[in-house]
């Protein structure tokens, strides 16, 4: 630009007519040396800024050559980034998925194991309960029998009926509803029959037994094996109805009272009636505290996630009669 407005002057200095030779002789001469002067300023421009620009091309190169250096180098970090991550990622992910596993299979067995451990404790229970029946029976078996009635020379007494056999050996007659044998022969018939897993002779000895001797002392017992030999087989409404009758007919202080009622509770459990067989826990914890049973009931609630009464002080009423 600067030199075409130099041009320009030029031109019009040249198009203006002399008006006397030296005059215009002179001002070409500093015309020219104007023109001179803008032709090394244009020049000296010219280069300045042609150095400008190189210098500029220069930055701008090496900014750009950073530029792809710095790409280079943090696509290696990236690289290497990813490299690490997938390094840890093998070496922690995969222990953790199988720890977790592991913990899974434990969290499994630890309740089967649980599950093991109440029923070995049922059946510690129903054993206990057996050998304790059994030292009763034996008890009772070793009593003095009751001494016969004294001797009347086997004369009837006037408008009495007869009680001899035909053939007058003087052994009384069956009459109907007289029961096969003792209240203990019975009683400890079944007992064996259930201790040997023999369920169906077991049921009908219990049964017969209650029929002749439903007021006896064994009388709950026998309807509390019944309860069990229904339980055993997986017949759980029944049994839930069994050891209901010994806890309606028999007192709590009666025998077997505190193993109903948490049976019935573990029946009604199985039955899929949470609820009732909660109710029936509490029961026996706030009637039988401060025993074994009472302790598996309050662990059984937990675990249907109840809170566990508050049993009475030991002595006091509802505590369990030995």
């Amino acid at each position: 630009m600067i030199r075409s407005f130099g041009v320009l002057i030029l031109l019009a200095a040249l198009a203006s007519p002399p008006s006397a030779p030296a005059a215009a002789s002179k001002e070409i001469q500093e015309l020219q040396r104007d023109v001179a002067l803008l032709q090394q300023m244009v020049k000296e421009l010219q280069a300045a800024q042609d150095k400008k620009l190189a210098d500029l091309l220069s930055t701008t190169q090496q900014a750009v050559d950073s530029a792809n250096r710095a790409n280079t180098a943090i696509a290696g970090i990236q690289s290497s980034l990813q490299e690490n991550l997938r390094t840890q990622e093998e070496k922690v992910v995969t222990p953790v998925v199988g720890l977790s596993t592991r913990m899974d299979n434990l969290t499994t067995e630890l309740r089967a194991t649980e599950q093991n451990l109440t029923d070995l404790s049922s059946q510690l229970s129903k054993v206990l309960a057996t050998l304790d029946d059994m030292k009763q029976a034996i008890k009772a078996m070793q009593a003095p029998p009751v001494p016969p009635p004294p001797d009347t020379g086997g004369a009837a007494q006037p408008g009495a009926p007869s009680t001899t056999a035909p053939g007058g050996q003087g052994q009384p007659t069956a009459e109907p509803g007289t029961p096969p044998g003792s209240s203990m022969d019975m009683y400890h018939n079944a007992l064996n029959d259930y201790t040997a897993g023999n369920y169906d002779f077991a049921l009908t000895e219990f049964a017969d037994y209650l029929k002749y001797y439903d007021k006896t002392s064994y009388a709950p017992n026998a309807q509390y094996y019944i309860g069990m030999i229904h339980y055993a087989k997986g017949d759980f409404e029944t049994a839930a109805k069994d050891f209901d009758l010994v806890l309606e007919k028999y007192p709590d202080t009666a025998n077997k009272n505190a193993e109903s009622r948490f049976y019935k509770g573990m029946s009604l459990l199985k039955s899929h009636r949470p609820t009732d067989a909660g109710t029936e826990f509490k029961e026996l914890i706030l009637h039988h505290p401060h025993t074994d049973l009472a302790t598996q009931a309050c662990s059984q609630m937990q675990a249907l996630g109840m809170h566990c009464p508050t049993p009475p002080p030991a002595g006091k009423k509802g505590a369990k009669k030995e």
